[in-house]
């Protein structure tokens, strides 16, 4: 089951994913604090540790800042690539998958997205 997915944009590869707000119900609780740490498995076991966090005042805007940009370079993701979360809830103790696609095009056009399997970093 996808969490969320999204296509990436500047910001989301240069600094921190924006996610989108109406996932926040998705990702771990935030406990009444602004910030939450968890773990992703990759497409090639590897546990990635993410923090999300959310603005103190007004509208929440979530944002995964810590491990983010090491995801990124360890992917090589570029603008246009895809990005999936799921929570896996069958298992005796739910966890998180992430999923990273390259953009696939064709005489520049978007011919679809293909898995990313990265080695370890």
């Amino acid at each position: 089951m996808t969490t969320f997915s999204k296509i990436l944009r500047k910001t989301d590869t240069s600094k921190a994913l924006s996610v989108p707000t109406k996932y926040l119900k998705s990702l771990p609780s935030f406990k009444g604090g602004h910030a939450v740490e968890f773990q992703a498995i990759d497409e090639s076991g590897f546990v990635w540790t993410f923090q999300c966090s959310i603005r103190k005042k007004g509208h929440p805007k979530p944002v995964l800042s810590k491990g983010w940009r090491a995801f990124v370079r360890n992917k090589k993701l570029k603008v246009g690539d895809k990005i999936k979360f799921s929570l896996n809830q069958t298992a005796a103790t739910p966890f998180y998958r992430v999923r990273a696609e390259k953009e696939v095009k064709i005489f520049r056009a978007i011919f679809g997205y293909s898995p990313i399997i990265a080695t370890f970093p």
